[in-house]
């Protein structure tokens, strides 16, 4: 057992005990939202330890129950997997103080019905709880319980208030989730007959000495899954229809955390169980319609909500260029992005939720003037919309420099495909916002004609950018800037991480020891 290891396991206890607590602690809303805040400041602070241990003394590694890699459950903490618990924490820390602020935590105040209150702080937890199981497994079918975490506890924040459309979206997204959940249960089960292990340590062995063929099908059986989960194109478009309808709060932590669960389990299994590069070709095509497909869905749209969906589904290209090209830039430069757009992504949909509040609505072509109304409404939206879109010198720019340069350094005329792709999606990107920019925030304010039930909310702006909604969201615009400051410590750390997954003994050495073969 390592130094830190011991703090492994906290990482998903601690969400599911706060869980508890909060369940126990019906009707105090003080004693829930301190449960939550503190359980969730514990979780950020270890997993800042366990970077830094990570990053110095390797992984951190614990084998639940004592028993053997071959018999057990194993959770390591890389470099990695630190990262990507730091930031979904940052992010899930601010959600719900965001929700806290603006009442949500209490109730649905949307006029669509109410949210119980037992309900949301727990759910949270339990979302949390599965992320961090995910990013921390040592075996696929352990990967696959935090998988299910997830889509429990986001089928309930989904359907929160009980509205018609909610339910509709959380019907068609929990049949897309258990379709790409019968996938990888599936890839699993034929990965243990094959191989007769589902631990990833031993696996990155054992697939070594099975059939080519049978080998390619069991990859292309998680890449499926993973890819559902990711909502990479053609199985993107259950995404724009379901995270629109959802509460602001919610909509920001699912566009922030759960595709990015989906890219986790590619970068791990890409690099650890098939480091032949056998479906990169297929999966630079991919991340090339993903990038064109999802831009092009969010130029024509006049919602908020669902043209940062599309841009979502768009960026989530640029992710997988960075594993597709399969160098160690490539995919330092993924994790840095997911970093940045995790992070970016969550608090755009946190800043429509202030647009929604200020403005009553959050289709743009019923907005105007709210620049005027709340420059600081502007400016929140006007930072992060200027990162995602990639210009100079925000995080989102350096990411996306660091893909290019790793797909020109690639170079093949397929890589340099994707390479003009990424700069037509970043221009339609910018595109984009600054269509939505222009329209809510500078253009005139809509004539309400006579039988419209629209009905601005404009009236009221300071309870609306109330401090307890402003402040979290500032604390995320602040975050995300401040990615840019650290760019080149981080960078660092990034390439450090890439080239240890590529090398794959240091993970190996770290679960199995000197019986590696």
């Amino acid at each position: 057992m390592n130094e830190y290891s011991w703090m492994v396991p906290l990482l998903v206890v601690l969400p599911l005990v706060g869980a508890g607590i909060n369940l126990a602690a019906v009707g105090r809303t003080r004693v829930q939202r301190l449960a939550s805040m503190s359980v969730l400041t514990v979780v950020l602070v270890i997993s800042v330890v366990l970077l830094f241990a990570a990053d110095q003394r390797g992984p951190q590694v614990v084998h639940v129950g004592g028993w053997a890699p071959t018999d057990g459950i194993v959770l390591i903490v890389d470099r990695l997997s630190a990262l990507m618990v730091i930031v979904s924490t940052v992010v899930t820390m601010a959600v719900l103080r965001y929700s806290i602020g603006q009442g949500r935590s209490s109730f649905d105040n949307e006029s669509d019905g109410h949210a119980p209150l037992p309900v949301f702080h727990p759910t949270m937890l339990v979302l949390s709880a599965g992320v961090s199981t995910t990013f921390i497994s040592g075996d696929l079918f352990h990967m696959y319980v935090g998988f299910e975490m997830l889509l429990a506890a986001s089928f309930v924040l989904l359907t929160l208030g009980g509205t018609e459309a909610r339910v509709r979206a959380g019907v068609t997204y929990v049949f897309v989730s258990l379709l790409s959940s019968m996938l990888f249960l599936l890839a699993i089960a034929m990965i243990y007959a094959a191989t007769g292990t589902v631990n990833l340590a031993i696996l990155a062995t054992r697939l070594e000495t099975i059939p080519h063929d049978t080998s390619v099908v069991l990859h292309v059986l998680l890449i499926l899954g993973f890819c559902v989960k990711a909502a990479v194109f053609p199985m993107s478009g259950w995404l724009p229809d379901s995270y629109p309808t959802a509460p602001a709060p919610v909509t920001a932590v699912f566009a922030g955390l759960l595709t990015k669960v989906g890219i986790y389990a590619l970068i791990r299994t890409q690099t650890l169980l098939f480091p032949d590069g056998t479906l990169n070709t297929l999966l630079m095509w991919a991340a090339l319609l993903t990038m064109i497909v999802g831009i092009l869905g969010a130029v024509t749209q006049d919602d908020i909500k669902r043209m940062l969906s599309f841009t979502l589904v768009s960026h989530i290209g640029y992710l997988l260029f960075g594993i597709a090209v399969g160098s160690s830039a490539g995919v330092s430069a993924a994790i840095f992005y997911v970093l940045h757009h995790i992070t970016i992504q969550t608090t755009l949909f946190l800043v429509t939720g202030l647009v929604e509040r200020v403005g009553g609505t959050t289709a743009s072509s019923h907005l105007g003037g709210l620049a005027r109304i709340s420059p600081l409404l502007g400016i929140l939206f006007f930072v992060p919309a200027m990162n995602l879109a990639g210009i100079p010198p925000f995080s989102g720019f350096l990411g996306k420099v660091g893909l290019m340069q790793a797909g020109v350094a690639e170079g093949n005329w397929l890589s340099m495909t994707l390479v003009v792709g990424s700069v037509v999606t970043s221009l339609l990107t910018l595109y984009a916002v600054a269509r939505i920019w222009g329209r809510a925030f500078w253009g005139s304010p809509p004539q309400i004609e006579e039988g419209m039930t629209y009905t601005p909310a404009r009236t009221g702006t300071g309870r609306a950018m109330g401090a307890g909604v402003v402040m979290p969201t500032m604390a995320l615009v602040a975050f995300g800037l401040g990615l840019t400051l650290v760019a080149g410590p981080l960078f660092e750390i990034t390439d450090r991480a890439s080239l240890d997954l590529l090398l794959r003994e240091p993970y190996l050495l770290a679960v199995l020891g000197e019986t590696v073969r």
